[in-house]
């Protein structure tokens, strides 16, 4: 299934993304029109680093597709580089709607949105509050802070967390002095300094980092990520929520996104692997797809008992 790039404005910034129509005959189109699953990538990561293999299976089930970049990564513009702001980024989701639903051929009231590990806790709070959201789906999410920095104290220790954490301040105060950010490394081997260290997380995200992927995160994203907790919104979350949990996670704490799970009142599936597992072409990426369109097909399909 091909695509148009495409681009949009958030917030004065230019964002880059892709456009999946979808496939020419669909179950759910109701009166020439289909609903939109807007996607963006997880921790650092572009529309080229894994997203692709699920907007060719919606599109592919007939589904349009938005995928996006956030403003200052991948195709997208925006200065600084590499820079993660939680609010920033849920900006560039809602205006990632706006864009999605003035495409031809896409119905605005049918609006799906779909997150991995951050972004899976970013959909949520985007949600909150939205009519024109028809459906959610968090795959691996990561959505408390807190809880993350718990989870990942084994893997790093106290030294390397309170590098990460100096790093942060001293980029902070960079920052507003207008000054160049400090830049970490998003992934490395146990024992690295890197925000992402866990066995095996090396490899795995390097096997699906793209052409515009930088291995590379304002060390800010610490401090950023620390005040993280979505469970407020999941609760004034209306649309039907899909969350998968990967119960061997070792980046998205598994206990906190049930939590969430249960404050969103959603459906639940469980897959015995790790974060990045539920990539292509690792063994869970196609029960997780299956289990996405399985959901999509009961919520919007056919669109005349959707609505």
């Amino acid at each position: 299934m091909t695509y148009t790039a495409l681009t949009f404005p958030s917030d004065g910034v230019t964002c880059a993304g892709r456009f999946y129509p979808g496939a020419a005959q669909s179950p759910f189109d109701d009166d020439g029109r289909r609903p939109v699953v807007i996607m963006a990538h997880g921790f650092g990561g572009t529309v080229d680093s894994g997203l692709d293999p699920f907007a060719q299976a919606f599109a592919d089930a007939g589904l349009a597709v938005l995928a996006f970049d956030y403003r200052g990564f991948g195709a997208s513009q925006g200065s600084p580089r590499q820079r993660i702001r939680l609010a920033d980024q849920a900006q560039d989701y809602s205006s990632a709607i706006a864009a999605a639903a003035a495409q031809p051929g896409v119905d605005p009231e049918r609006i799906v949105l779909w997150g991995v590990s951050m972004s899976g806790g970013t959909v949520v709070q985007v949600a909150a509050g939205r009519t024109d959201v028809a459906a959610v789906i968090a795959l691996a999410p990561l959505v408390n802070g807190l809880a993350a920095g718990v989870h990942a104290y084994p893997q790093s220790g106290v030294r390397a967390m309170a590098r990460s954490a100096a790093a942060g301040m001293r980029s902070a105060v960079a920052g507003r002095l207008g000054r160049a950010g400090t830049l970490m490394p998003i992934v490395g081997r146990p024992g690295e300094n890197a925000a992402l260290t866990a066995p095996g997380f090396y490899e795995a995200y390097t096997a699906i980092a793209g052409p515009t992927w930088r291995n590379e995160v304002d060390a800010t994203v610490g401090l950023e990520i620390g005040g993280l907790n979505v469970n407020k919104a999941a609760a004034a979350v209306t649309a039907p929520v899909l969350v998968q949990i990967a119960d061997l996670d070792q980046g998205a704490p598994p206990q906190a996104a049930a939590k969430t799970a249960f404050k969103a009142r959603a459906q639940v599936r469980h897959y015995p692997c790790d974060h990045f597992d539920v990539f292509a072409p690792n063994d869970w990426f196609a029960p997780a797809v299956a289990h996405q369109l399985a959901f999509l097909t009961r919520q919007l399909a056919p669109a005349a008992a959707h609505r």
